[in-house]
């Protein structure tokens, strides 16, 4: 009897084990399911685009049958083919335009909503042989940028800076680092000399600032940190004293005016796909780990809460 009591207690336990376990199988907080395949197509800011692989790469951890292209068109490129339909989330390194872009977008068709994803800093680099540019203000930064500037020569910067041939580099026009850049500097969109070296790719910035003691440049500052050893992130003046761009002066807003949010846009139609929705929770849900992993800088606590709050009022496609 005491032995037929005892298998009648463990059935009950495995049977509790397999309800919870079924329970647990069902949690899909983290935006994880085994059962989830299809594919997402995704494209645009050159600075956002590791931050979604890093992303893609963990939620395929977790769903291996789906599968995630992640493009570089740079913003401007990537919000085309999102208005186009080609593409189910646009990677923005600022908001959506809404004079030129939210206007083709409606035309088209496409509903969808901007989420926060992590923050980042542009930083203005210069040659590591450049021992006198260590802090540059926004002042001296608008002569070298603004449009119509023939600033060729270190000592036109400023008194005192050697006679130094200077190079410059950076984003090409469709990239939302030039927009963000080119205003915060400039004052004004499009307001950029033409004649530097510009390319979507960071990595040929790297190159030609690298290429001459008086080249500069700029780009995102995860790309900068990782490429210390060819080339240096000078500090930035904006009336308050010389910052340096770090996690910490990015996220605190001290670093400015080139600390900047950066965003994910899925369309609404994409997100009635139960693929592309658990993508974008998990992204949000997961910021942290992400933005750390990329090396860029986490949102804070609040910018996460709203990014959250967006995700589950967009979730299936409703907004």
């Amino acid at each position: 009897m005491r032995s037929r009591l005892y298998s009648l207690a463990a059935l009950t336990v495995a049977g509790l084990a397999l309800v919870l376990t079924a329970g647990c199988g069902d949690d899909n907080n983290s935006g994880g399911s085994k059962n989830l395949s299809g594919s997402i197509k995704i494209d645009g800011s050159s600075t956002v685009g590791p931050l979604t692989e890093a992303a893609a790469e963990l939620f395929r951890e977790e769903n291996p049958d789906v599968k995630i292209t992640v493009g570089i068109s740079g913003t401007g490129g990537g919000f085309e083919k999102f208005c186009a339909k080609e593409i189910d989330i646009s990677d923005a390194s600022r908001s959506i335009d809404a004079k030129e872009e939210v206007p083709v977008c409606k035309k088209a068709g496409v509903a969808y909503d901007e989420i926060q994803v992590a923050n980042d800093g542009i930083a203005v680099v210069v040659n590591p042989d450049n021992d006198w540019a260590k802090c540059l203000t926004t002042a001296e930064l608008k002569k070298i940028w603004e449009k119509g500037s023939k600033v060729n020569n270190w000592n036109a910067v400023r008194s005192g800076f050697p006679d130094e041939s200077m190079k410059l580099f950076g984003p090409g026009t469709d990239s939302g680092t030039f927009d963000f850049f080119t205003e915060a500097i400039n004052g004004e969109k499009g307001n950029s000399r033409s004649d530097y070296s510009p390319s979507e790719d960071d990595n040929v910035t790297v190159q030609g600032v690298a290429g001459g003691k008086g080249n500069s440049g700029y780009f995102g500052l995860s790309y900068a940190e990782e490429n210390k050893d060819k080339v240096k992130i000078a500090a930035v003046d904006d009336g308050d004293g010389c910052v340096t761009p770090s996690k910490e002066t990015v996220q605190d807003g001290s670093y400015k005016p080139l600390s900047r949010p950066l965003f994910i846009y899925p369309s609404a139609a994409a997100l009635k796909r139960p693929e592309v929705d658990a993508f974008v929770k998990f992204y949000v849900d997961n910021y942290d780990q992400i933005a750390t992993q990329a090396k860029f800088v986490p949102m804070t606590t609040e910018q996460a809460d709203k990014a959250k709050a967006t995700a589950d009022k967009v979730a299936g496609g409703t907004s």
